[in-house]
């Protein structure tokens, strides 16, 4: 019987016989990203992983260990590659990541995956991953399904409202804001420096993307919004209806003949 929901944590005979049992991974996904002066380059990961940890127990899963790196940060949702600490992928390193993991957890038995991502930049590369193994297993006439998922997009317009009382920014300028700085409040408290928040106006970001970036049109602090009315209060909402709400849709995925 495992006695964590965590694999690095486990031993090989008791992950085999909770794959055995028809356990599905969850993959974290994350980045090693700058979340301004006030949060650490692992926010991605451990909010990823914080948000696994909570599915896992609710489907009976277990959480791989953590896809570290991510895709290339952008200037319009991250602050930028340019931008020192953030450290990415190229996009055919994720993918091959994502494919090979998916082909891996396919050998050892696993009929049901989970990648839950916590970086905007990777969905598309992890799909594109994830989509080659399952074409690949079908081929060979192995059964096995993927979800794939951001966290953020289970929280719904009421939380929105209770957390941002009328002044949500929008989720294209939510980094490094309310949302991930009151995660990070009620879940890693340690890990937060709020008396280092930047409190900036929003980002003010041209609807177009521009190569070679200009440094100047990502604020100072790396943020695209302002921390400042983050609370752990606030983390401790979103944690629990966002993991609630990610579990009810993925119980009936994975419930699925």
């Amino acid at each position: 019987m495992a006695t964590s929901v965590f694999m690095e944590e486990l031993d090989a005979f008791s992950y085999r016989e909770a794959i055995a049992s028809g356990a599905p991974v969850i993959v974290p996904v994350g980045s090693i990203e700058q979340h301004g002066p006030h949060l650490p380059l692992n926010t991605d990961v451990l909010l990823s992983k914080a948000m696994g940890e909570r599915l896992a127990a609710s489907l009976g899963g277990l959480v791989a260990a953590p896809i570290v790196y991510g895709y290339k940060s952008q200037q319009r949702s991250g602050g930028g590659n340019h931008l020192g600490g953030t450290t990415s992928l190229d996009g055919t390193t994720l993918i091959s990541i994502a494919r090979t993991l998916t082909l891996e957890f396919a050998r050892h038995g696993a009929r049901r995956i989970i990648f839950l991502n916590g970086h905007f930049e990777n969905y598309q590369f992890i799909y594109e991953g994830v989509e080659q193994a399952t074409a690949e297993l079908g081929l060979r006439g192995q059964d096995l399904s993927a979800v794939l998922l951001s966290y953020w997009d289970f929280v719904d317009e009421e939380t929105i409202e209770e957390i941002y009382r009328g002044s949500f920014p929008g989720w294209d300028v939510e980094h490094g804001g309310v949302l991930e700085t009151s995660l990070m409040l009620h879940l890693y408290p340690h890990l937060v420096q709020l008396d280092r928040v930047m409190d900036l106006p929003a980002a003010q970001l041209p609807r177009y993307d521009v190569l070679p970036v200009r440094p100047e049109l990502t604020p100072a602090s790396g943020c695209l919004s302002s921390a400042k009315s983050a609370s752990e209060a606030a983390g401790q909402l979103l944690l629990e209806r966002t993991s609630k709400a990610l579990a009810e849709s993925i119980a009936a995925e994975v419930s699925r003949p």
